[in-house]
């Protein structure tokens, strides 16, 4: 999936799914460690009072009230009653009286709670039953108030599924589906209970090997579960469930969508995502990776539907009402949540590779848009093929447009489902718009491999699937289609991992992954961005090709088996003639979280190399230990050749450049001498050193500011030789980073000195938005710095930008769309455009009916950019209840609106008013939430602020204070005091 262990148990609770208190969050003292999906936090998890009485005081504080202990309450409950008056002349009873009496209380009470206590001792030879297991105590009850047979959340692994027989009948119209569900299963080891997932199911009957047994069912975990008197032998058994489910309304499971075609009616349709956790969802099932099964599906539908599913349609069978049913062939064995089946009116195009037939199917408007990803994908899977000399093993590959879809594609194996927006093309797209969709397209088909053939046994080694497709997406796309300029793009996104990799709330690529929220989770930047970062610098460690041959070996080897990371280190540990332990050198970057800063300090030709674990903020660091295995690179003003071997300077040296074309993952800092000559050898010619290399010494230097190693001044010494570069990689990241800055500022409504910054010296660049062409222009590379240049200087208007742009939308609006705007282009033109009461109103009304996916996002874009606070309301409400925007675009909205002044604040107060609803639509952890968190907390620069994020996050207990992803925002906002606190004065002196 392209975009973004779960159970250990609290012991002496019998209900698990009991809400623990909420604590204050601080990133600073937390470490992230599950404990039945709560955060864990070191220093202020601990105090003098007892369950209940952290209960009271959790909640009151939640409601903004003062604590009030117990005692107190029990002081004021007993002073309510009268007590009662007895005459003076009752005797009173004698102090041996007394003793005796209190005694006989005591043994009776004793006995009474021995009888309570332990039901099962009788006053008889037999005496006390003797316990079962010591877990008794903390088994969860189920729905039905019986004791649910198991305790933790991963399944256990005694029985096994061997193959599934799926019927499912949705109903279109009410929204609703019938389900039932035979499953063939393999007992292991001998035991009373079977335990399966299932989820928002109502479960009419079940039988077991033709008899009707019970079932139990703990929702909190999703499981359900049949207890047996005695104990299953080893050997195989049937399992058949029926039920009935509502077709879900968010993006997981099964469930419904719709649009609006260009007549103005509106047309529904069911589709599946189930990766991660949502199989459950559409069937009973063992939804975990390791459980591989074969899958025989069948689907009942209205005649005017299509129905689609992983293996190719094997016959069609005529039912009464009208209705027909679709039988699928059975599939190879794969994991649940590759599963996937659709139901709608599509259409589609075919071609033929090899002996797979690839087809693509969109909604009937846009039938003249699929043609571009047919042949991009077909060009990929032969590449594929090749490359991986395993041939993609299905006779059918679908690749599927869907209107309402949330992640940006998923691998499903032989049915690809995607967003609109990364699978159609348009007549008018442009080199850009194509690169999104074949990067896209390229990443789920390298899943068909990673992910799908061989797959990760659990979701701690995610980065298996996800950094390996990312990887492939990038090495592929540059091999077949070069004019994409996908190396760029890959720099860029190894930039974007070091960000995020350098935050303590960071995680390692291969980490402990407990709750359902945790696993979310682990769909970020670190398992895709890391992960495929990581294999870059590998392939260029390991010589001869030995990269391939031991991702060959590890494909043929693990084929339609589950692994672990160890299992790749091995395979290519096997073909690898270096004497390299690539085992012990690859767990350095996977166990640990982070990645090294090597210090080059330069004596004469005596060169010190030192590293320590970079961190933006290093004062509360959590793991400082770490020392990586570093495949370390070089290139200097004698040598343009990387070395990774010794480093004998010879005299006449006068620079040293590390890390060659950023191929590693690490940053580099030199001593003041080694970047005085980096930087005057950039000002005497930029050609130097390579564009990438070039890139990095800018993300470099960055980084080094903020995290307190480099001043801010030296940042603008090296950027002074910017007035002389006309590379893409470096001047994208320049305006990257200065960007950042530039939010930070604005936000804080230092509008002159932003301005001053980012513009004030023609070296960044910006005041030469003038001279770039505004017609069609074909080089990737140069309309991604032209479009880059012009948003900015739009935005500032610079040069006129905003007159020019405005004077492009009117031609376009005014000749209907045929004269045509660059595509690369058409944000910038919109967002000017959107600032005028009447261009807004076009663009709402260009949203509406605009059936060009890629036009239809930058047209969104530009709508939530406007200054006007009520439209700003508007566009938010809209977006979330999805009545004019789609709710999957809600995180896109909160984006945009949020790079500008006017809405960012309406845009977290609306996220905080809303928590509730935006959590009913994307799952707690999700690659979504993430974006919607990071958007709205990352330029708050204030104590205020910080205050108030805590505050709101603290508050959410269970539902959103314990995602790692709140840590970085707490994190991420600490960082921006730290950095306002030591360069705003002197910004302001400078500029």
């Amino acid at each position: 999936m392209i975009e973004n262990s779960m159970f250990e148990e609290e012991p002496d609770v019998v209900d698990l799914a009991k809400e623990s208190p909420s604590y204050p969050i601080d990133s600073d003292d937390a470490v992230y460690e599950p404990r039945s999906s709560r955060l864990l936090v070191r220093g202020l998890g601990e105090n003098d009072l007892d369950e209940d009485e952290e209960d009271y005081e959790s909640s009151a504080r939640l409601l903004g009230m003062s604590f009030m202990n117990r005692s107190s309450n029990q002081r004021n409950v007993a002073s309510s009653y009268t007590r009662q008056q007895y005459s003076e002349s009752c005797l009173k009873p004698s102090t041996k009286t007394t003793v005796v009496g209190v005694l006989i209380l005591v043994l009776v009470a004793s006995m009474i709670m021995v009888i309570y206590f332990l039901p099962g001792c009788t006053f008889t030879r037999k005496g006390c039953k003797k316990s079962n297991s010591t877990m008794d105590s903390i088994y969860p009850i189920s729905t039905s108030g019986e004791p649910f047979p198991w305790t933790e959340l991963r399944l256990p692994p005694s029985v096994y599924p061997v193959h599934y027989n799926i019927s499912l009948h949705p109903n279109l119209t009410l929204m609703t589906f019938q389900g039932s569900v035979s499953i063939l299963v393999q007992v292991l080891n001998e035991t009373k209970n079977i335990v399966l997932h299932s989820s928002d199911m109502n479960i009419s009957k079940v039988t077991f090997e033709g008899k009707e047994v019970h079932v139990l069912e703990y929702k909190p975990w999703q499981q359900i579960a049949i207890k047996f008197p005695e104990d299953l032998k080893k050997g195989q058994y049937v399992l058949n469930i029926n039920y009935t489910a509502q077709l879900s309304n968010s993006y997981d499971g099964f469930y419904n969508s719709s649009y609006v075609d260009t007549n103005g009616t509106k047309r529904v349709l069911a589709a599946t995502q189930f990766e991660p956790l949502a199989a459950r969802k559409a069937f009973p099932c063992f939804d975990e990776p390791a459980f591989k099964s074969n899958f025989t599906i069948k689907l009942t539908r209205e005649r005017k539907y299509i129905s689609l599913s992983n293996m190719p349609k094997v016959k069609t069978t005529d039912l009464k009402n009208g209705l027909q049913e679709d039988e699928f062939g059975k599939s190879v064995k794969m994991s649940t949540y590759l599963v996937a089946f659709i139901v709608a009116e599509f259409i589609g195009v075919s071609n033929n590779v090899s002996k797979t037939k690839v087809s693509v199917y969109a909604v009937p408007d846009k039938k003249d848009q699929v043609q571009y990803a047919l042949d991009t994908a077909c060009k990929l899977l032969e590449f594929y093929n090749t490359f991986f000399e395993y041939d993609y093993p299905l006779s059918k590959l679908d690749l599927v447009a869907i209107p309402d879809f949330l992640a940006g594609a998923m691998e499903n194996w032989g049915l690809i489902t995607f967003r609109e927006t990364t699978l159609l093309v348009g007549s008018n797209s442009s080199s850009i718009d194509k690169q999104l969709v074949t990067s896209v397209i390229a990443h789920e088909l390298a899943h068909q491999w990673f992910g799908n053939l061989v797959t990760m046994r659990w979701w701690n080694d995610l980065w298996l699937n996800e950094g390996f497709a990312t990887y492939m997406q990038y090495m592929s796309i540059e091999t077949v289609f070069p004019e994409l300029d996908m190396d760029t793009e890959f720099l860029n996104v190894r930039f974007k991992a070091l960000t995020k990799d350098a935050l303590n709330s960071s995680h390692p690529v291969s980490t402990v992954v407990s709750t359902p929220e945790q696993v979310e989770e682990m769909f970020d930047s670190v398992s895709y961005e890391k992960g495929a970062s990581i294999l870059l610098m590998l392939n260029a460690t390991l010589t001869d090709g030995e990269f391939r041959k031991g991702v060959i070996e590890y494909l043929q080897k693990y084929n339609l088996s589950n692994t672990e990371s160890e299992y790749l280190w091995d395979s290519l540990s096997q073909v690898s003639k270096q004497n390299l332990s690539v085992s012990k050198m690859m767990n350095t970057w996977t166990v640990h979280k982070g990645f090294p800063l090597v210090t080059v300090e330069r004596k004469g030709t005596q060169v010190t190399l030192t590293q320590e674990h970079f961190l933006l903020n290093a004062e509360n660091s959590t793991d400082d230990s770490s020392l990586w295995h570093i495949p370390l690179t070089y290139v200097n003003d004698s040598c343009s050749v990387p070395s990774s071997s010794t480093l004998n300077l010879p005299d006449q040296v006068k620079w040293l450049k590390f890390n060659f074309r950023s191929d590693g993952f690490y940053i580099v800092h030199y001593d003041e001498e080694g970047w005085k000559n980096l930087i005057d050898a950039l000002k005497g010619d930029v050609t130097v050193l390579s564009c990438k290399d070039r890139a990095a010494l800018i993300n470099n230097i960055f980084a080094l500011s903020r995290s307190g190693k480099v001043s801010f001044r030296d940042v603008l010494n090296l950027m002074e030789y910017i007035r002389n570069e006309t590379q893409t990689a470096p001047l994208t990241e320049a305006l990257f980073q200065l960007g950042q800055i530039f939010r930070l500022l604005d936000k804080r409504s230092e509008f002159n000195l932003a301005s001053r910054m980012t513009v004030g010296n023609t070296s960044y660049k910006l005041s030469s938005g003038q001279s770039q062409s505004w017609d069609l222009e074909s080089s990737v590379s140069e309309m991604t710095l032209r479009s880059a240049l012009l948003e900015m200087a739009c935005s500032l208007n610079i040069r006129n930008c905003s007159t020019q742009a405005k004077h492009l939308f009117d031609q376009w609006f005014i000749s209907n769309k045929t004269f045509q705007i660059p595509s690369d282009l058409m944000r910038t033109v919109f967002k000017v455009a959107a600032q005028t009461d009447e261009g807004w109103g076009k663009l709402l009304d260009i949203y509406k009916h605009s059936i060009n996916d890629q036009e239809k996002r930058k047209t969104l874009e530009a709508l939530a950019s406007t200054q006007d606070i009520r439209k700003i309301i508007w566009i938010l409400q809209r977006s979330l209840d999805g009545s004019v925007i789609q709710t999957q675009e809600f995180p896109l909205v909160i984006n945009a609106i949020c790079k500008n002044f006017a809405g960012y604040l309406y845009a977290w107060d609306f996220v905080k008013e809303n928590w509730d609803k935006i959590t009913q639509k994307f799952p707690v952890g999700s690659f979504a939430i993430q974006s919607i968190i990071m958007s709205a907390t990352s330029q708050f620069s204030t104590k205020t602020r910080l205050t108030e994020t805590q505050n709101f996050f603290t508050s959410l207990g269970t539902n959103g204070s314990q995602m790692r992803i709140v840590q970085e925002a707490i994190e991420t906002i600490k960082l921006n005091m730290r950095w306002m606190e030591k360069n705003l004065n002197a910004l302001q002196k400078w500029l």
